[in-house]
């Protein structure tokens, strides 16, 4: 009888290893600011159908440089601040940029997305 428990043990085992070897296994995080040049910082705006910006407000400092990355988590949107002149969509979804003026700028959706698309906005708070 413990030889039967040992050989079933195995073969599930064995499955299990067949499965991960065939589907892979899950990939472990990327840190994607390991490669940003030195003095920039990363901000990752998620987008989603819930016609919602993951955060309702980002901040960042006056005089930063940051890369700023547009996610779509699904659907397609864009990203917009009209008054800084950015306009991430298509095949431009990233764009370093430097925080020079101190304020509050409104971020919206530049790619016509759904009934929500007009309600689709966060903020920017620049700070000194």
């Amino acid at each position: 009888m413990h030889k039967w428990i040992m050989f079933a043990v195995f073969i599930g085992a064995s499955v299990l290893g067949l499965y991960l070897l065939t589907f892979g296994l899950p990939e472990k995080p990327v840190d994607e600011s390991a490669g940003l040049p030195e003095g920039m910082t990363l901000m990752q705006v998620e987008a989603s159908n819930d016609f919602v910006f993951d955060q309702p407000e980002y901040r960042v400092k006056q005089g930063d440089m940051v890369r700023l990355v547009l996610k779509n988590k699904s659907g397609i949107h864009g990203l917009g601040i009209p008054d800084l002149g950015i306009d991430l969509k298509g095949d431009t979804l990233e764009q370093d940029v430097t925080f020079d003026k101190a304020g509050e700028y409104e971020i919206v959706c530049t790619v016509p997305c759904g009934v929500g698309h007009a309600n689709m906005k966060s903020k920017l708070i620049v700070e000194k």
